[in-house]
This record gives C-alpha cells, sequence and structure tokens, in this order.
C-alpha cells in the first residue's frame, strides 16, 4: 500500500464530501458502524458454534435441542424430503 500524505487524505475527504454531501455523512458513518457491529456478531456467533460443535460428542444434544450429526447430509422427516 502506498504512503498516504496529508495531501492525499485531504483529496480523497474532499472526493467523499462531494459524493455523498455533508449532511449525509454522519448518517453513512452510523450505518457504517451498525454493519461492522452485526457482521463482528454474527461471526462471534459462529466462532461459538464451532467451539460448541468441537465440545461435544456425536448424537448429543445441544441447547437448543437439536442433535449433532457428524455428516453435512440434510435433515429429512422421511416423508416430504429435507426440511428448511
Amino acid at each position: 500500500m502506498p504512503n498516504l500524505g496529508m495531501p492525499e487524505l485531504i483529496v480523497i475527504a474532499l472526493v467523499v464530501i462531494l459524493l455523498f454531501g455533508w449532511k449525509r455523512l454522519p448518517d453513512a458513518a452510523r450505518s457504517l458502524g451498525r454493519s461492522a457491529r452485526v457482521f463482528k456478531a454474527e461471526v462471534n456467533e459462529m466462532k461459538a458454534e464451532d467451539e460448541a460443535r468441537k465440545n461435544t460428542t456425536p448424537g448429543s444434544v445441544t441447547r437448543d435441542g437439536n442433535a449433532l450429526r457428524d455428516d453435512n447430509s440434510p435433515k429429512t422427516d422421511n416423508q416430504s424430503g429435507p426440511i428448511s
């Protein structure tokens, strides 16, 4: 990544202000922050699920009552095909 000095940062800031407008910048920043927070929460949830899967034995039941499975085959009710 090239070094960005003060003149380059000023030009980038001016372009952003011209594109979005002065009044919309706080809303855009707020929206970006919320999106980052949701993304972080989803990543942490996925990590927690992976840890729970590693720490339980096959055939055991999770907190929500679902049994863990070793294979990746879809769950079926043996009547109408895969359950969504």
